[in-house]
């Protein structure tokens, strides 16, 4: 996709992703959205690892970059799995799995058109991500659903319900319980 060479370039421009996504999970552990918050938090780690292997170039950085990114999509996968009733972000980890395990298996094996691949996918989690941010944005200023998120189920009655909905079970949630 870029020409050789292009991994420093890359890295200082995927580099402010971290500090961003970052803050998006303070921000969600601040909101008690646990799954968001660890999944900004984790996706800035590896905004953060990818960065630094790409400008550092150390020896064995690709394996060890394809090792994370391995990790990584398990990790997504096993959030996607819990995650359904928030379809936003449920959709982001159905996009980001591949993504990440596309990645790894290029890192692993050197395969150059795996990196192409995985970099088209990673455009493809971008446009995703994005159109899930930009709903998400155009509902809170707007106070009501533009853009289907799709959501189901907690996320849909947390939306549609009123206040004792969302209040329903505060005795039993993290940081209100005496202890965890």
């Amino acid at each position: 996709m870029f020409e050789d060479g292009a991994e420093r370039a890359v890295a200082l421009t995927i580099l402010p992703a971290f500090f961003l996504q970052l803050s998006v999970g303070f921000l969600a552990f601040g909101v008690r959205d646990v799954p968001a918050a660890t999944l900004m938090a984790c996706f800035s780690g590896m905004w953060l690892a990818s960065s630094l292997v790409l400008v550092t170039a150390p020896a064995g950085g690709a394996r060890v970059l394809g090792v994370l990114n391995l990790c990584f999509a398990l990790l997504a996968l096993m959030m996607a799995s819990v995650a359904k009733p928030k379809r936003a972000l449920w959709l982001v980890l159905c996009t980001a799995v591949p993504r990440f395990s596309v990645a790894a298996a290029a890192n692993l094996t050197g395969v150059h058109w795996l990196l192409d691949f995985s970099g088209a996918l990673g455009l493809l989690l971008a446009v995703v991500a994005t159109y899930a941010a930009f709903a998400l944005v155009l509902e809170d200023m707007r106070g009501q659903e533009v853009l289907p998120l799709g959501r189901n189920g907690p996320a849909r009655q947390a939306v549609d319900g009123d206040l004792a909905v969302q209040l329903r079970n505060l005795e039993r949630h993290a940081g209100v319980r005496r202890t965890l």
